[in-house]
């Protein structure tokens, strides 16, 4: 990881959305890094004393690990989310591991100063309440999809969800990344991935898997997908491009929005 000296708080949609009073308590605490694909942001028992904000195009995936070796995907965050002690006062172990799946760059702020940024500022609460809620919907949603549905559906859940944080057809997915986010062998999926090229769905190539029909793409899918973009456009007001892509959001009017869970409110402070 490289760092940048005296980084602006921008390319990250939940600080976007903030006043320019908010961002203001936020800024002389961020520190801008660069990640490249593979780096490890926190593993699992870690202490956590920063909250990563991926920007731009970067994406981070939070998984389990298991004791056989597997892992699987429980939340997958772009320049729309935050990782790392987002509903915590910060140093408490971490019980997934933080993986870097697409490079770019990302912004850090150290669990405390934003700790106590929410103390002062009811709008950076609110904000933080609101994407906790939408944080659990996604890990919540991930474990039913997991038990309940296809490998076909879950493989195109997961290409939709990376899809919604690039923006573009064309996703940087190796046949051994997916299949570690999906917690199958890399064999097996390169089988359905065989059939769902020869039904069109995708196209696979070097390094990358496309998505050449959205629509279709979404009705193969199963409803996760389309329910954790609800959820995040009911409580964060979240805006979507005719790409899929998040590209705002808008907390600014919250009585216009969906009330957060008690429980995750109660659990923030």
């Amino acid at each position: 990881m490289n760092i940048r000296p005296s980084p602006p708080i921008d390319g990250n949609l939940l600080l976007e959305a903030l006043d320019a009073a908010d961002r203001a308590l936020l800024a002389p605490h961020a520190e801008r890094r660069e990640v490249r694909r593979g780096d490890v942001l926190f593993r699992a028992g870690d202490d956590v004393s920063h909250v990563t904000f991926p920007a731009h195009h970067c994406v981070v995936t939070l998984v389990v690990p298991l004791m056989d070796g597997k892992s699987v995907e429980t939340a997958t965050v772009g320049r729309e989310g935050a990782m790392g002690g987002v509903v915590s006062h910060g140093y408490l172990p971490a019980f997934g591991q933080a993986v870097v799946q697409v490079g770019g760059p990302v912004i850090r702020i150290d669990a405390a100063r934003l700790s106590e940024a929410k103390q002062a500022s009811k709008g950076i609460r609110d904000l933080f309440v609101r994407y906790a809620d939408c944080l659990l919907a996604q890990v919540l949603q991930s474990v039913a999809c997991n038990a309940a549905h296809t490998i076909e559906r879950r493989c195109l859940r997961w290409l939709l969800t990376l899809q919604d944080r690039i923006g573009t057809p064309e996703l940087p997915v190796t046949h051994e990344l997916l299949a570690d986010m999906l917690g199958v062998r890399r064999a097996y999926l390169t089988e359905v991935l065989g059939r769902m090229q020869r039904d069109r769905l995708i196209t696979i190539g070097h390094g990358r898997i496309t998505l050449p029909d959205r629509e279709r793409a979404e009705a193969g899918s199963c409803e996760c997908h389309a329910a954790v973009r609800k959820h995040f456009e009911e409580v964060m007001g979240a805006v979507y491009a005719p790409s899929g892509r998040i590209v705002a959001v808008d907390v600014g009017e919250p009585e216009r929005l969906r009330p957060p869970s008690v429980l995750v409110k109660d659990a923030t402070p």
